[in-house]
């Protein structure tokens, strides 16, 4: 037996004794013989990447003013709203959340809602990046949601983005989401998690690049020194096709758009170029990507980049796994599949044009980057015109969701091609955004400085809709506060398992949803919500490096393809900046140290981790640094360790909300209080509930001795035992991280085995 298999053999042995606890083993082939009338609903999950609640109209936000069409766009700011009548029309056929709560990062999202538990249990804390360990991507002996439903007979799948676990450090590589539960995998298992950075050279090779800063040959309007209004398209099968520019549209993006890389203003070759042959196993942003399926068998299947799927829009290619998949389901076996868009994460670019409905020759013209040495006049030009690149994707998921559903059967289009869903369908839709927007994309009167990767409302407040069978009195809103914990146990509602909490042998977070959904006007199912964003670990201990932007500086961004991505400086290894070694910072506070002894200006530091804590009108902040936040020039900064507590009144009104700013902070910085005496007994209240969330982990072993870093309890279970020793030497095997890599070194190794031996039969919380 390969260690593979034997690692995949150890979790159904591990998974079958769980999910028998929860349903008492009940088989697929019981599920299949039922009347088909009696079968729980589908579950169809769409997840859209960086789309905060201020990005949606039906919520009553979502930015005001027109894009100016103009081919010189204007520098004021402007905040068109992305116009997305799908979305809007299930949110009238459905249930709108108007007060859900995410986690700050997409990774930190992801495990919560396909697990029910906050990252301090599942330990994905931020972002993933391919040096962070196993211990810090989500364990396959969590019970996740596939596995929670497929003993109620569903079968499952997920299409798009995964980014809960990274091959680097993960010890089933790109088997890894079938070793979650999945049954069915196609999507991206991108380096970072995240789309590559834009090919600038447009696939023709480096002489090319940083030219073309949306990966396509623009109009020789658009540049009159590289541009093209001609030019021979060749395919990755050698095809080849003159192509001019058509309905404002130049053929470098339609070529594009269809996979072929344009040879500008020449024309077709009976032989390819090498430099474009080359170029077809280049990377560029959403449009060519690293796309891996994980089959029925567990199977990872790696497509190749020649191929058109993997050189195809990513708002395009989950939507057509998912219909290939949904469509050739068994009739009477239940099934959900995750629509996991990578819309609209950055680096952002232009959709189709098919599937937008601006003026063609206008969004070809927007800059998806600044060129290098860019005047600052012309950064502030990409800034805005960036805003209307996210925009565009918005729309661009709204059209692909409507055919989605049609093509499923969830739903018709009436004569006017507005969307009506289709009840026969028997298919919960649930639309949901992972985290808030990223900062410059961020609609007014949002935050764009407190937005995504923060604890503040615009970094976590996100929309959330549930449409289908189970609920009663359409076209209404749920005003009480959910979090996307929650969704896990919907999930398990729908699916008929009732007391969730009780069956499942860990801690869930979660708290119920069904009850909005079939009972209008119920009362709220939580008294405070939670969120948490923080750092996860790489070998040693070490954590990403920093990345400044123009005033502050990150340890968010994962690499410095990913800092570059977002406009920033990087200071880890090979930093950008001269007179910094060779192997960078580790610390933003360093960044300041370097600032201040060149005599330039400092910056303002982002949390390393944060969390926060609310109920119906106040909330809690609290944000953790290595250095001052706000360093005063007059003092040398310091790389000391602090953590700021900040309070706020809060609501949800629209347009315009009550919202985490600055200046809002109810805090007496003399007192460290609240001024008003109420206000007091409030906040004193929310930071004992945020204790009591903290206090629900312990280490285990407690207060760990030397060595001891990561649980010894590897597989959760709550107990450790001979089956934790056996684990360990499975993954020892293999030699890398694992989830019982206890010093976490990176590898797992004997070492581990007498750190987990020391404490046999201990008890661990889980």
């Amino acid at each position: 037996m390969t260690l593979h298999a034997r690692i995949l053999s150890i979790l159904s042995c591990f998974l079958v004794t769980l999910t028998g606890l929860l349903v008492g083993c009940s088989s697929s082939n019981d599920n299949n013989s039922q009347d088909e009338e009696a079968l729980p609903p589908n579950i169809l999950f769409i997840v859209m990447d960086d789309v905060g609640i201020d990005q949606m109209t039906v919520f009553g936000y979502g930015g005001v003013g027109p894009f100016d069409q103009a081919p010189n766009p204007p520098l004021q700011p402007y905040d068109r709203s992305p116009q997305l009548p799908n979305i809007d029309a299930i949110a009238q056929q459905g249930v709108l959340f108007r007060n859900t709560w995410s986690m700050p990062a997409c990774s930190t999202s992801r495990a919560v809602f396909f697990t029910g538990r906050y990252p301090l249990r599942t330990q994905v804390f931020g972002a993933l990046g391919q040096y962070d360990l196993a211990n810090y991507q989500v364990s396959p002996y969590e019970l996740t949601m596939p596995n929670l439903l497929k003993e109620r007979g569903y079968q499952n799948a997920l299409f798009g983005k995964f980014h809960i676990g990274l091959q680097e450090n993960n010890p089933f590589g790109n088997a890894m989401v079938s070793a979650l539960g999945w049954d069915y995998y196609s999507g991206w298992l991108d380096e970072t998690g995240d789309p590559s950075s834009i090919d600038t050279s447009a696939g023709l090779g480096e002489e090319y690049e940083g030219r073309y800063m949306c990966g396509f040959v623009p109009s020789a309007a658009q540049d009159a020194d590289y541009g093209a209004d001609i030019g021979a398209c060749y395919t990755a099968v050698g095809q080849c096709t003159v192509m001019r520019v058509a309905g404002g549209i130049p053929p470098g993006r339609a070529c594009r758009d269809s996979g072929g890389i344009l040879d500008p203003n020449q024309s077709c070759n009976t032989t390819v170029p090498a430099n474009i042959e080359d170029g077809f196993n280049t990377l560029s942003g959403h449009y060519v990507s690293p796309l891996w399926i994980n089959d029925e068998e567990g199977r990872a299947i790696e497509v190749p980049l020649t191929d058109v799927r993997a050189r195809t829009y990513r708002g395009i290619v989950p939507v057509d796994g998912a219909i290939d998949w949904i469509t050739s389901r068994p009739a009477g076996t239940p099934w959900s599949a995750t629509v996991s868009f990578s819309s609209v994460h950055t680096p952002v670019m232009q959709p189709p044009q098919a599937l937008i409905s601006e003026n063609a020759a206008a969004v070809s013209r927007l800059l998806c980057a600044a060129p290098e040495g860019a005047s600052t006049e012309l950064q502030n030009r990409v800034l805005v015109e960036q805003r209307e690149l996210t925009t565009l994707m918005v729309e661009a998921i709204d059209a692909e969701l409507s055919r989605l559903l049609v093509s499923i059967g969830a739903a018709t289009r009436n004569e006017d091609q507005s969307l009506e869903l289709n009840p026969d369908s028997n298919t919960m839709i649930v639309i949901l955004g992972d985290n808030g927007t990223f900062g410059y994309s961020v609609k007014m009167p949002f935050d764009p400085v407190r937005a995504k990767g923060t604890a503040y409302q615009t970094g976590v407040w996100v929309p959330l809709v549930v449409a289908g069978p189970m609920v009663n009195t359409p076209d209404r809103e749920v005003g009480n506060m959910v979090n996307i914990a929650d969704l896990y146990q919907l999930f398990a509602e729908v699916a008929g398992i009732e007391n969730v909490h009780d069956l499942v042998p860990r801690t869930l977070d979660s708290a119920p949803m069904l009850p909005y959904l079939t009972t209008p006007g119920v009362e709220s199912q939580r008294d405070y919500n939670f969120t948490q964003v923080g750092t996860n670990h790489q070998a040693g201990g070490a954590i990403n490096a920093p990345c400044t932007f123009a005033t502050s500086c990150s340890q968010i961004p994962v690499s410095k393809s990913v800092c570059h991505d977002n406009s920033g400086i990087w200071w880890g290894d090979e930093p950008d900046e001269p007179g910094v070694p060779a192997g960078g910072y580790a610390q933003c506070c360093e960044v300041n140290q370097h600032l201040y002894d060149q005599g330039e200006p400092m910056v303002a530091l982002q949390p390393l981790a944060a969390e926060a804590v609310r109920n119906d009108f106040y909330k809690v902040v609290q944000n953790h640094y290595v250095g001052d936040a706000n360093p005063d020039p007059a003092e040398y900064p310091n790389c000391t360790s602090n953590t700021t507590t900040e309070f706020y009144r809060i609501n949800e009104r629209a347009p315009i909300p009550q919202l985490d700013r600055e200046a809002d902070n109810l805090i007496n910085p003399e007192t460290g209080l609240p001024d008003d005496p109420a206000e007091k007994v409030i906040f004193e209240e929310l930071l004992h509930q945020l204790t009591l969330i903290e206090d629900s982990v312990q280490p285990c072993p407690p207060g760990p001795p030397a060595g001891y870093v990561a649980s010894i309890d590897g597989n959760q279970d709550g107990v450790v035992n001979d089956t934790d020793l056996e684990n360990v030497n499975g993954f020892a095997e293999a030699g890398g991280s694992s989830w019982y890599d206890i010093d976490e070194n990176g590898t797992t190794t004997a070492t581990d085995y007498t750190l987990v031996n020391d404490y046999l039969g201990i008890e661990c919380a889980n």
